[in-house]
């Protein structure tokens, strides 16, 4: 597996309550294409198993299917395309992961979570969105979505359009908050 690549954009969306999140996981699933890999960063009870599950139910997945994959390391699920949900929190190393088969999910039809990435993130696909949860209050949350790679930026350029209106942003340091609901930055 290809180590990780440039950063091609960069965006924050601030969450104010679970509802919002909800939000962004239904969008994400509106933009999100069949062999992407979204790797979750944040920690122990930011919402990474949360933001997973808004995203399969908008796919088409019961949500009392959708569970933190803990101790099973993946979870399948059927909705528009098939969701694996990894957790590699228990992990010890990065070749456990890649043991697991991890390289055949990616290359599949569909659409790959993984949980703890930061743990694994040498063996992820160099094209991949990462988001990274932030617990801000009891209920918000921050998430920094960033995309590696052309199939990444394309799904965080299309998710920007969608959320427009909904929770703030910030396009980068000293430029303050905006209420025009997600902002993308090029890092490039």
């Amino acid at each position: 597996m290809p180590a990780e690549s440039t950063p091609s954009a960069t965006c924050l969306f601030a969450a104010a309550d679970e509802r919002a999140t909800g939000q962004l996981g239904a969008q994400l699933a509106a933009v999100l294409e069949p062999g992407i890999v979204v790797a979750l960063i944040g920690n122990l009870g930011a919402g990474k198993t949360r933001l997973v599950r808004a995203v399969a139910e908008a796919a088409g997945v019961d949500r009392r299917e959708i569970n933190s994959p803990t101790f099973v390391l993946v979870h399948e699920y059927e909705g528009r395309w098939p969701i694996y949900h990894f957790d590699t929190y228990r992990l010890h190393d990065a070749s456990e992961f890649v043991d697991l088969g991890a390289e055949e999910y990616f290359h599949s039809a569909g659409v790959c979570f993984v949980e703890w990435a930061d743990r694994v993130a040498r063996v992820l696909p160099a094209d991949h969105l990462r988001i990274e949860i932030t617990t801000t209050g009891d209920t918000s949350r921050e998430f920094r979505i960033t995309a590696f790679g052309p199939r990444a930026a394309r799904v965080v350029e299309r998710l920007g359009v969608g959320l427009a209106g909904v929770g703030k942003w910030d396009q980068g340091p000293g430029t303050g908050d905006r209420e025009a609901g997600f902002g993308v930055q090029d890092s490039g």
